[in-house]
């Protein structure tokens, strides 16, 4: 397949990157892309880059799990990992472009239902959202069982203070678009979602934070289960989570995150970029 478009290749708009404009973080803005052309690729590549990270964090179980990127012309086209192909395999010219009909309009591999049941209504809802990442895993499924939103217990928790929704309404696999459109409700303009029996969800400004921010997720409900475990953790007080959540729950910090896993990803597998 060819990711090429013949597309309007001045139609670039700058990036938000900073939803908020008044909320200040302790990095400096990333500079946005000069052309469509650019940014696609970019994204392409981030994306393809995602699955593989993802691979080594142990998020890929069976055929569950999906991260969505954008297209940067075609608001309403997003690109996806196809159905069937391990997240460590996944090279640029495996995704698929889909439209906001379920059509895939560049692959011929399968898409899988519930990708586009939830990340079509996600990117419908919120177009301030570039990328959108979900799987199954471990530590996400484990906390999600307990139905509640985790708690500020840690320095790195504060990037999710008041930042995380709760959806708790699990009614199996999501293959239908309203329940798709129940979760993006529920997300809102959040960075991630809980989904109850279910597992995690993160969503971003770029493919770079959404991905990051999910490794993030996992991390703290991780770290959670193993303080809940051990005794009883002891909560940041209010005024000092939001401070470090304005310091450090900016997309420029989880841009850099990623850069620095991702950079390294290159170098040892450098045919993700095919």
């Amino acid at each position: 397949m060819s990711a090429v478009l013949s597309i309007d290749r001045n139609a670039a708009q700058p990036l938000e990157l900073n939803p908020n404009p008044q909320q200040k973080y302790w990095f400096d803005p990333i500079p946005p892309r000069t052309s469509v052309q650019a940014e696609r690729r970019h994204r392409q590549e981030r994306l393809a880059g995602a699955f593989r990270l993802f691979a080594r964090f142990g998020f890929a179980q069976g055929l569950a799990g999906h991260i969505t990127a954008r297209d940067p012309e075609l608001s309403d086209h997003f690109w996806v990992n196809p159905l069937g192909i391990h997240f460590s395999r996944i090279k640029v010219s495996d995704l698929l472009l889909v439209n906001s009909k379920g059509e895939t309009v560049i692959g011929d591999r399968p898409l899988n239902k519930a990708a586009f049941a939830i990340h079509a209504a996600i990117h419908e809802h919120n177009p301030k959202i570039i990328a959108a990442a979900h799987t199954h895993s471990t530590y996400g499924k484990a906390w999600s069982t307990l139905g509640r939103k985790l708690d500020t217990i840690t320095q790195d928790s504060c990037v999710f203070h008041e930042d995380v929704a709760l959806f708790d309404d699990f009614t199996g696999m999501v293959v239908d678009t309203s329940e798709g459109d129940r979760i993006a409700q529920a997300l809102g303009d959040k960075k991630g979602a809980i989904l109850k029996n279910h597992g995690i969800l993160t969503a971003g400004p770029t493919v770079e934070a959404a991905a990051w921010w999910y490794i993030a997720l996992d991390n703290a409900c991780h770290t959670q289960l193993l303080a809940e475990a051990a005794g009883k953790p002891q909560p940041i007080d209010e005024a000092t989570a939001r401070h470090t959540h304005s310091q450090i729950g900016g997309p420029e910090g989880a841009i850099h995150s990623f850069d620095s896993l991702y950079e390294g990803l290159v170098e040892a597998e450098p045919e993700l970029l095919l």
